[in-house]
């Protein structure tokens, strides 16, 4: 296969799932946004702080849980060359993955009242009594995404993983509160967390059973397949706790200091993965295509679809970096209202952070795909003692904004070594011309107008500047003629989900295309 049609077919593939996503992705943002203003406007903010904390416990022992298997099987199944060997895959992962998800929700729910009574937190025992079966579903889930994930199928993960989760707590809580005599309590909400993970569990188990047969017809397993997963997995299994610590060890090490603070800190964190959302949604689909190009040694085409990929999320997350770190006061008022003013700093920290690890694209799922887990397993390594380490020095003294500032290192550490690794080895990178110039044009001027110009800025204007920014970031390519080959693949690819050509943008494209390469 030539590097022009690998590319333009992955290019087709990650455009696809990447849409899918990131409208995933927003729905359970929009949806967690919506449950969590439900919750706390019916529940104190001592439960309020001890339901955010159980929450990041149990995504730290789901994260745990899942043993490294999700990459490891996205990078397997598109590796391998035989039905045999995948059978082998898919029936290994889900043992062992059934059997850790069991025991991981076993060990939050043994651990639960230690942990309560260590933190002083009484209403966080009760939560930890149910989490964990919302614990044992998520790994479920996320092994059941990971299949299809590897066979480039994003629905799953799309709908299991991201938007019904959220959905169906958004409705059970929506029941009681208005069901009579009932009313919105902090158990009643812990009730509809873990029911709707339990539901979901039940609809993705269901999906499987119909759809992974016609993927994957029954047949002999190749002997050895689920144990070659496992060696695979093992430093994937590392990277996943490290990884988790380095997104979740802050929050913790709050929790302990400052347990109070912790709700009031999520909300700062929430914004700044919103900057991360578009490069997740394409790291995502991203790992089964490069690995199915490594296949057949085509790393011409990981390049260029890891620089297009990376290029056009800067499009989703400069106007977000730009509103939410120089406007920071009004975009936290557009959000969630007045009352957040103790959380300017650190929202300027975090979407920061954010940002840097948008920028340098999805370097770890490339490591991935290219079998670079050990080095991996090093950089999680470091960012994750990074993160604990500069929590526990930063957060007793300044709390919230000390956590902040250990996340957003910690996560610019990770993403970073493994760019600077991935580009010495394979010198698979993003940055080009095409795609430094038109960020640096665009967001050096807009910067110094933000931050310079003494204007009050509205908040119904927030949303029409962020849609300036990108509009003149598409603008600055076509004026720096930024346009490359794999933007015309990626239009390509586009017109391919749309069935139809895009002649007007064909045309305003060429304006973009350097002289010499027309």
């Amino acid at each position: 296969m030539s590097t022009e049609s690998g590319a333009r077919e992955g290019l087709s593939s990650v455009t696809r799932g990447t849409l899918y996503l990131l409208f995933a992705t927003l729905g359970y943002v929009a949806l967690n946004f919506v449950a969590r203003v439900v919750v706390v406007r019916s529940v104190t903010s001592s439960e309020w702080n001890s339901f955010s904390l159980a929450l990041t416990l149990a995504g730290v022992v789901a994260a745990i849980g899942t043993l490294g298997l999700p990459s490891a099987i996205a990078r397997s199944l598109p590796y391998v060359h035989s039905d045999d060997e995948r059978r082998g895959i898919v029936r290994g992962a889900l043992l062992i993955g059934g059997v850790a998800a069991i025991a991981s929700s076993v060990a939050l729910w043994a651990s639960g009242p230690w942990i309560s009574s260590t933190l002083g937190l009484p209403e966080l025992g009760p939560a930890l009594e149910v989490f964990p079966i919302a614990v044992a579903t998520t790994v479920v889930i996320g092994l059941i995404a990971a299949i299809f994930q590897g066979y480039e199928d994003v629905v799953p993960n799309a709908l299991y993983a991201q938007v019904l989760p959220p959905g169906l707590f958004v409705v059970f809580l929506g029941v009681v509160v208005v069901a009579p005599r009932v009313g919105l309590t902090y158990e009643s909400a812990l009730l509809a967390y873990v029911a709707a993970n339990v539901v979901t569990l039940l609809l993705a188990l269901i999906y499987a059973l119909r759809r992974l047969p016609r993927l994957l017809p029954r047949g002999p397993r190749a002997a050895g397949a689920a144990a070659r997963l496992w060696t695979f997995a093992v430093p994937l299994l590392f990277v996943g706790v490290m990884s988790t610590v380095s997104g979740s060890g802050d929050t913790l090490v709050l929790g302990a200091f400052h347990p109070n603070a912790v709700g009031t800190y999520t909300v700062s964190l929430t914004l700044a993965r919103l900057l991360q959302v578009g490069i997740g949604a394409a790291a995502y689909i991203f790992l089964p295509v490069a690995a199915r190009f490594l296949r057949s040694d085509n790393r011409s085409a990981v390049q260029l679809v890891y620089v297009t990929v990376t290029k056009w999320m800067i499009l989703f997350s400069l106007p977000l970096l730009l509103l939410f770190f120089f406007l920071p006061s009004r975009s936290l008022d557009f959000v969630y209202g007045p009352g957040y003013a103790t959380v300017i700093a650190p929202l300027q920290l975090v979407v920061l952070g954010a940002f840097v690890t948008t920028l340098l694209g999805p370097a770890a799922n490339a490591q991935v795909a290219f079998g670079q887990t050990r080095l991996l397993a090093y950089n999680a390594t470091v960012a994750g003692l990074l993160d604990l380490g500069l929590a526990f020095v930063l957060v007793p003294k300044y709390g919230i904004p000390g956590a902040a500032a250990a996340w957003a290192c910690a996560n610019v550490a990770y993403t970073g070594l493994s760019l600077v690794q991935l580009a010495w080895i394979t010198h698979v990178h993003p940055f080009r011309p095409h795609f430094v110039v038109p960020l640096v044009v665009t967001a050096v001027p807009v910067a110094a107008i933000l931050a310079l110009a003494p204007v009050h800025y509205p908040l119904w204007s927030l949303p029409v500047i962020g849609l300036a920014i990108a509009g003149l970031f598409l603008l600055v390519i076509l004026l720096t003629r930024s346009v490359d080959e794999g933007d015309r693949l990626l239009l390509g690819a586009i017109e391919g989900l749309l069935g139809r050509p895009l002649p007007l943008l064909r045309r305003i494209g060429r304006l973009g295309v350097p002289r010499d390469r027309r």
